[in-house]
């Protein structure tokens, strides 16, 4: 008796964050009987300099299938338009050779947004995860939105972010509030001891640190630089001077490169106090948010993952401006004395009281096998056009 054939999933993955969060999803599809995982890599995880993350997906036990190189040696707003291109070339030639019936896509980074324009001149079915969120400061939401209008499924995180890609014109058949794949993660991963994760660091277990994530409001240009410029000189304030720093590395946006330069200068002046980390894959990055007296910054993972800690986030400036927030968050403008103002808050005692009963509004439960069980069983092959679904049909001009 012939063996029905898998039904081929791709997943496409171009930056370390990106993975930590679609890992779960992988996992799932990877153990299912009836599904056929196929893996296309990326980015930054190809690129020395931030990490060669690639081997950590493979020392996870995931084959991949695909290693496209795009990086350049700059991050002008030229670079990455370059990038973008030869990313489209090779998306486009990897999913020729892979044929999948459908490929994942998770957020706005431009390697996705490339990623997509390539599936959809294959005519090869999108599901897309984090659509319908807001992010004025960056230029994330062009990509987002636009990845939603390529997508024929959606999975939102969140109620608000679900009507508004049904606002984008998309069925509401097609769009489910699913939740977050990082918050799934916070609840499935074994996180680390105390004692374990401050070895792990070069901490002694009795220090206090703040966890530090900043990256290119890409909107922003030249003054992403004195935006950093500002938080370091927050962070060195004699207030603050006996709690460590645990620095990550930016990512390779416009203007990442240079605020790297910015953290390695500043830990090697600081080093009696301040790490830096060019990945810490998600186990110590979610077991650093679990024991950091705050996260400073201004990463998405402060805004959807934080939430489960119970920890106050430093969120600084407009790169996660319009999105959905827990009462952890502190926002304040890029300047040096609002931020250490916001510091003292986060670490007021009666601030922190606050959070004791604190709900993450982007929970819900099994997220990755929800994903995997619509994709299952959604007819990828009714491949009819998409129609705009308006939310109060208007007449046409020039009919009664």
């Amino acid at each position: 008796m012939k063996k029905n054939k898998k039904f081929k999933v791709c997943i496409f993955t171009g930056a370390r964050s990106e993975y930590g969060l679609l890992k779960p999803l992988m996992e799932e599809i990877q153990q299912d009987k009836d599904l056929e995982l196929t893996l296309i890599v990326s980015g930054m995880h190809l690129s020395p300099e931030f990490g060669l993350t690639y081997t950590q997906i493979e020392e996870d036990g995931f084959r991949i299938d695909e290693k496209i190189e795009i990086l350049m040696s700059s991050d002008s707003a030229i670079g990455v338009g370059k990038s973008m291109g030869l990313g489209l070339i090779g998306y486009a030639e990897a999913l020729e050779r892979l044929k999948p019936g459908v490929i994942i896509l998770l957020g706005d980074r431009y390697e996705t947004f490339s990623m997509a324009i390539a599936a959809v001149l294959q005519n090869i079915p999108i599901a897309h995860i984090h659509g319908g969120e807001l992010t004025f400061g960056a230029w994330d939401d062009a990509f987002r939105h636009s990845i939603t209008k390529m997508s024929r499924l959606h999975f939102t995180c969140a109620k608000e972010y679900e009507q508004r890609v049904i606002q984008l014109g998309e069925h509401p058949g097609r769009v489910f509030n699913v939740g977050s794949l990082g918050v799934e993660n916070y609840k499935n991963i074994p996180l680390l001891l105390k004692k374990e994760f401050y070895d792990l660091v070069g901490l002694n277990t009795e220090d206090a640190f703040f966890l530090v994530t900043f990256h290119p409001a890409t909107l922003e240009g030249e003054r992403n630089i004195s935006h950093f410029k500002s938080l370091l000189e927050a962070l060195s304030d004699e207030r603050f001077e006996r709690v460590k720093l645990i620095f990550t590395q930016s990512n390779s946006d416009s203007y990442g490169r240079l605020i790297n330069e910015q953290i390695s200068r500043f830990v090697k002046t600081n080093s009696h106090r301040s790490k830096v980390f060019d990945t810490m894959g998600q186990l110590k990055f979610l077991s650093a948010m679990k024991y950091a007296s705050a996260m400073v910054g201004n990463s998405s993972s402060g805004i959807i993952e934080a939430p489960c800690f119970k920890i106050p986030v430093i969120n600084i400036g407009d790169r996660q401006k319009g999105r959905i927030r827990a009462k952890n968050i502190i926002d304040c403008i890029p300047d040096k004395n609002t931020i250490v103002i916001a510091l003292e808050k986060g670490l007021s005692p009666s601030f922190r009281q606050t959070l004791l009963n604190m709900k993450n509004p982007f929970q819900k439960p099994s997220t990755a096998k929800t994903i995997k069980d619509i994709i299952k069983t959604y007819n990828f092959k009714d491949q009819a056009a998409k129609e705009f679904f308006d939310l109060k049909p208007q007449p046409l001009k020039g009919k009664k």
